[in-house]
């Protein structure tokens, strides 16, 4: 019996045999010359695959709170306004990690968990302005909703805002044109959409971001994630030349590479109609069965991961009997409901195979429960999707 679990869950994901193939190469010097290459040539993919051309890549060690650390660090002064456009968990830690570099933080909240907050209640804060910066989380974890961006991104241009898009859940899996829709700076990590083992931040900022960094009249108020530091270093190994400010993961580097080559031969439009299409398999599942979700309608439906509330009478025991079964999910995280639901990943290198093992894993696991419903309904639902 294989000893060995489909890890579902939203971040770490599965990763390609490629990728794992280069996390386990010799471990070269971060100045060899076949890593300056390689680092050279992911800074210039990351512009490829955020399909943000003219943007400056900074790829440093850590997870996406960093990436969003670096964001705040860089662009905030104290006293500076900011608007932070919540739809869970993560927009509420954007607006805990600006106020901690001195912002004056408006938040944004949606009328109820699952939702988003219109768009009629963004502008009406921003009129309340002048923010220097307005957050938005393209998808939060923390819910599996997705905010509108284009629209938010256009409002917050229209009032002279940076507008900063959290895409942790959404790079690489969901639609998203920065320039086109006037997002000033898209951050996320390794370990999500990208399809790479957790460990970098990543974070791409545009022309109007970088001017606004530059033209600072107080320092960096952290040493780490300063802009100043690290910029020289991605010129450097831009150009193929080698730098040193602190020492960079050469493996998962080496890694992100393989990972952003493979997105690309995918092409972007292709793998993001992939991740809408398992999405669908996904959630058509979950309604066979009867499990309804957390975003309030499929408009706000993330397609990178899937929320179901439990059954009446069904609790987080379900996650271990899910495991039993072979598939990882994760249990609830955003504080006002995280005992009653849980959350599912489907984004990266995620195939039909892996939906109907999951979707299997979590109808054993019901059944296992006591819960009343019509056994293989999920599996007949999500097979129809991935068929049609």
């Amino acid at each position: 019996m294989k000893n060995r679990k489909l890890l579902m869950i939203p971040g770490p994901v599965e990763f390609t045999p490629e990728v794992l193939a280069a996390m386990g190469l010799p471990t070269t010097s971060h100045v060899a010359p076949n890593f300056i290459e390689v680092f050279g040539q992911a800074l210039e993919r990351l512009r490829e695959v955020f399909l943000f051309p003219g943007s400056q890549p900074f790829v440093v060690a850590g997870s996406g709170t960093l990436a969003m650390d670096m964001a705040a660090a860089n662009l905030i002064e104290p006293g500076d306004r900011a608007l932070v456009v919540s739809t869970g968990y993560f927009g509420d830690r954007f607006a805990a990690i600006l106020e901690r570099y001195g912002a004056q933080v408006t938040v944004v909240q949606p009328p109820a968990v699952g939702d988003a907050p219109p768009p009629e209640a963004v502008a009406a804060a921003l009129r309340q302005g002048p923010y220097k910066l307005m957050t938005v989380t393209h998808v939060d974890t923390s819910t599996a909703v997705i905010a509108d961006v284009p629209t938010l991104a256009g409002l917050g241009q229209e009032h002279g805002a940076l507008v900063v898009v959290d895409g942790v859940c959404s790079v690489g899996g969901e639609e998203l044109h920065p320039p086109e829709w006037g997002v000033d700076v898209v951050l996320t990590a390794s370990q999500k959409a990208l399809g790479v083992p957790p460990g970098l931040a990543i974070l791409l900022a545009g022309p109007r971001a970088m001017e606004a960094f530059r033209r600072r009249k107080t320092p960096v108020q952290n040493y780490y994630a300063d802009w100043a530091n690290w910029l020289p270093i991605m010129e450097a190994y831009e150009a193929r030349k080698a730098a040193y400010f602190g020492t960079p993961p050469v493996n998962l580097i080496w890694a992100l590479n393989v990972s952003l080559g493979q997105i690309l031969e995918e092409g972007l439009e292709a793998r993001f109609a992939r991740h809408r299409h398992l999405s669908d398999a996904f959630k058509a599942a979950m309604d066979a069965i009867g499990l309804s979700q957390v975003p309030v309608s499929r408009y706000r439906a993330a397609h990178t991961l899937t929320a179901p509330y439990y059954p009446e009478g069904i609790d987080a025991r379900l996650l271990g009997l899910i495991g039993q079964a072979g598939a990882i999910v994760a249990g609830g995280l955003h504080p006002a409901i995280r005992d009653r639901y849980f959350r599912v990943g489907h984004m990266g290198a995620v195939a039909p195979s892996d939906i109907l093992t999951t979707v299997g894993a979590i109808e054993w696991a019901l059944a296992r429960s006591g819960y009343r419903f019509d056994v293989g309904a999920g599996l007949a639902a999500a097979g129809r999707v991935l068929a049609g």
